[in-house]
């Protein structure tokens, strides 16, 4: 028995860009009923699940600067502005991962402290997305966590589950959530920053073995299949 039931870390994401606002409702109810941390939405649906889980311990969160990271630091706090104020409570920021590329550190932190300053201002909390299988070494990682608790944030956060890479046949395939990167983050930040894994998280296996390496949250889309593993571990 886990201290806290595997699904009441999941953060349940609508984000894919066919998804509807019929999905965001079929996707409330299930959250509501299984009791999930929140469900990650895309801004356009903010209003929506807010309206819909009003009196829910659901949470609404929603992604800035998704996925790419590539809008300016302006367009990412102004958007983070709208959502807070439309109702969501949690925030999810790309960070600017060609600047990360190269070495523009002060860029990258005003960009993650941009966005950390209007939430909170909101009351609202900023996990920020590190796109991990787009990074070439273990030195960048642990400098964006190093600058995200610098920023103030309360989570960083591995992948948006949109970043690809070729392998060697010259397929794109996806990246997500590593165990050695989960380990990796949770060792770089300080007890004061929470690790979100995000990204290939399909089954309750997978949420129990990232969780024992200390992510407190877990980004999927796979929410009815964990709920249903854990059910049959008695977790649930």
């Amino acid at each position: 028995m886990m201290s806290k039931p595997i699904v009441s870390l999941i953060d349940h994401a609508v984000l894919h860009p066919t998804q509807t606002d019929d999905d965001v409702r079929a996707a409330c109810e299930l959250c509501d009923r299984v009791g999930v941390a929140s469900i990650c939405v895309k801004p356009s649906h903010v209003p929506l699940a807010a309206e819909l889980l009003k009196g829910s311990a659901v949470k609404v969160s929603t992604v800035i600067g998704f996925p790419h990271g590539g809008t300016t630091t302006k367009a990412k706090a102004t958007e983070t502005l709208e959502a807070c104020q439309q109702g969501a409570v949690e925030v999810d920021m790309v960070v600017n991962v060609g600047k990360a590329l190269a070495g523009d550190w002060d860029y990258v932190l005003a960009d993650i402290k941009a966005v950390v300053d209007v939430a909170r201002q909101a009351g609202t909390i900023t996990k920020v997305i590190f796109e991990t299988g787009l990074l070439p070494d273990d030195a960048t990682k642990q400098k964006l966590c190093e600058l995200s608790e610098q920023a103030g944030a309360a989570f960083v956060k591995t992948s948006t589950g949109f970043g690809f890479v070729k392998d060697d046949s010259g397929a794109l395939q996806s990246t997500g959530a590593t165990e050695y990167d989960i380990r990796l983050m949770r060792a770089a930040c300080s007890d004061k920053v929470q690790v979100k894994a995000s990204g290939g998280i399909r089954s309750y296996e997978d949420a129990v073995k990232l969780v024992a390496l200390g992510a407190t949250r877990l980004g999927t889309s796979g929410t009815e299949a964990i709920a249903a593993g854990a059910e049959n571990k008695a977790d649930y």
